[in-house]
């Protein structure tokens, strides 16, 4: 049984000012993505600003999503790490934290080899009974999840169950699904890519447009479900403007910016990440009027 279908948000972390996490908003906002249909909480991942949290917020940002979610909707942290060990810490506390789920990104500037990620990924299998949806971004992380070995991971550990992916490669993608066989849970990384995953086979996604968006999420999600391409075509094309503006500068200091400019309060970027350039900001709030989006 898959750990969710439809439409996942990764969710920023709120900071405050003196870019302490800001608690108090998170529950805000989770309480928000509940109301609007979104189906399940990814926290902690790479728009969750996870590479410049402690290790201490980490699990207490963790262990925050899961009290203030209250098993509504299913929570899944983010537990990746370039260092095998540390992966697998993260992964443990998470399960003692009440997470339904891991989101495991591939070792990032080490470069694995194939080889090295059946070991790292198999590793963090047998130190937990959670269910890891595997995450495979080599833009970011120089690290490509190969078909082959998605598929020789998930038939040999039991709870390898799920993959994200983001490599902007559909052959990738459908030779991937092709290869595990019905087995594999697949979720669309990529906001402009939604329905054409779901056309292969994907269950859902892992969606940082949901942030500003998740109704539209959801029901874009839920329109392929219930058998309406039409709707779910129109709900993608008419993103299509807003998406690329989340991703014109690296993520996530465009889904950021957005939030605080809606009104949302969710503070500052954490260094190295920087704010927006204003050139850019202008773009993003002319798309995000075109939209429909309400600023404040």
């Amino acid at each position: 049984m898959a750990i969710y279908k439809g439409a996942g948000v990764a969710i920023i972390t709120p900071m405050k000012d003196n870019e302490e996490v800001n608690y108090d908003k998170l529950e805000e906002l989770i309480e928000m993505h509940i109301a609007e249909g979104t189906d399940a909480i990814i926290i902690t991942g790479t728009t969750g600003e996870s590479s410049t949290l402690t290790m201490e917020e980490h699990e207490q940002t963790i262990r925050a999503a899961v009290e203030f979610t209250r098993h509504r909707i299913p929570v899944i942290a983010g537990t990746g790490s370039n260092c095998t060990r540390t992966a697998i810490q993260l992964s443990q506390e998470a399960e003692e934290d009440g997470a339904d789920g891991l989101l495991v990104v591939t070792p990032y500037y080490n470069k694995a080899t194939q080889q090295g990620l059946i070991s790292h990924y198999s590793q963090i299998a047998r130190s937990t009974s959670l269910p890891i949806i595997m995450y495979n971004v080599p833009g970011r992380t120089g690290c490509n999840l190969l078909p082959e070995t998605v598929a020789a991971l998930v038939k040999n550990e039991k709870n390898i169950v799920g993959l994200k992916g983001a490599t902007g490669n559909m052959a990738q993608a459908s030779k991937t699904m092709y290869l595990t066989d019905g087995k594999l849970d697949l979720y669309s990384g990529e906001d402009g890519l939604v329905l054409p995953l779901l056309s292969i086979g994907a269950i859902g996604v892992i969606s940082v447009w949901s942030n500003i968006a998740p109704r539209k999420v959801h029901d874009l999600c839920q329109s392929f479900f219930d058998g309406d391409l039409e709707g779910a075509r129109k709900l993608q094309a008419e993103a299509l403007p807003l998406v690329d503006a989340l991703f014109c500068e690296v993520n996530p200091i465009p889904v950021k910016t957005a939030m605080n400019l809606m009104g949302w309060e969710v503070g500052p970027l954490r260094s190295p990440m920087c704010a927006m350039t204003e050139e850019n900001q202008k773009k993003l709030v002319k798309t995000m009027q075109e939209y429909g989006i309400k600023l404040a």
